[in-house]
């Protein structure tokens, strides 16, 4: 099963915590459409933002049942709010970003925006997202203007189609009696990203395997976006699942009491066009763990191998004492 960062967390749209299984009913499809164009819907009108001032924007969240905010989301709104302040001609190349403190889905999100530099092909951004008149998130991200060049890259993994794989639904279903009760509806809830892993694990029972993992994803419905809200809506899905990856080898998963874990640092590289709303693969590995932090690296494909963005986080994986049981 592929269990994600957020995996237990969803978009909680209200009346679309139900249970997935019902959704297969025949009489229920159309209204199942409907509900997962609410909740699309509902994802961009989070990812676009409020703005505020010339350089200031205010962003909603979202209690998707875990304690804090996802990061992904933060990434990408941080993401969105640099890019409303850069011409359409300068699309983001690069970011970099620290979690600094775990975000409260109660209240707002303020991100700053600081103009650092605007040249002659590249354009510089930080933002600061705050909460409580503290700092959560800071984020630079570079923009450049369009330039032909050599090219090469890395080839995408052999995997199978996604359409010839199950869904992360049906996966989630199988699984839900293992969840706590006050988890489980979001946990079953429609969400605006559809996954397919290639290689489905049970997560409540990890025995240690390789760092690897590939896995398809996509935003379950159409959109009509430009440019930014794509590339900040590939932010958001990329915090899915990349943590994960380091605590492969180890056995560790993120429903275990004794294993604390967050997003520590994010950089993104966009490399070509894509869509979220079509398949792209996400091939992650992790090199190394050490000094309970977690080192991973992912590569994002488009369906025909186009390779579109890579992706690096260091993210903590602490290992607390076990209670010992009576």
């Amino acid at each position: 099963m592929f269990i994600a960062v957020g995996d237990v967390s969803a978009w909680p749209l209200a009346g679309c915590r139900r249970k997935a299984e019902k959704c297969y009913d025949a009489r229920l499809v159309s209204q199942r459409e409907s509900i997962m164009k609410d909740v699309v819907r509902d994802l961009l009108d989070v990812i676009r933002l409020e703005q505020l001032e010339t350089n200031l924007f205010r962003g909603q969240s979202r209690d998707t049942g875990q304690k804090s905010i996802f990061g992904g989301l933060v990434a990408g709104q941080a993401l969105m709010a640099a890019s409303r302040t850069v011409e359409a001609e300068r699309p983001v190349h690069s970011l970099h970003a620290y979690f600094i403190r775990p975000g409260d889905f109660t209240i707002p999100i303020i991100y700053d925006v600081e103009r650092v530099r605007d040249g002659k092909s590249f354009t510089t951004r930080r933002v600061t997202a705050i909460q409580h008149g503290r700092p959560i998130f800071t984020l630079e991200a570079s923009f450049q203007v369009e330039e032909g060049g050599v090219e090469h890259q890395a080839d995408m993994p052999p995997v199978p189609a996604p359409d010839n794989l199950p869904t992360d639904q049906s996966l989630r279903e199988q699984f839900a009696h293992r969840i706590p009760e006050r988890m489980r509806p979001a946990f079953l809830a429609e969400r605006p990203v559809e996954f397919r892993p290639i290689k489905p694990a049970n997560g409540f029972e990890a025995e240690p395997q390789d760092p690897t993992r590939q896995t398809w994803f996509r935003i379950v419905e159409p959109i009509e976006a430009d440019t930014a809200t794509h590339r900040a809506l590939l932010a958001f899905c990329s915090d899915f699942g990349l943590l994960g990856t380091a605590m492969l080898p180890h056995g560790m998963n993120f429903f275990q009491p004794h294993v604390q874990s967050a997003s520590i640092d994010h950089a993104m590289w966009f490399h070509r066009p894509f869509r979220v709303d079509e398949w792209l693969l996400y091939s992650t590995q992790s090199p190394s763990a050490s000094g309970a932090r977690g080192m991973n690296f992912g590569h994002i494909y488009r369906q025909d191998g186009v390779l579109v963005a890579s992706v690096a986080q260091e993210g903590l994986m602490r290992l607390r004492p076990q209670e010992p049981r009576s």
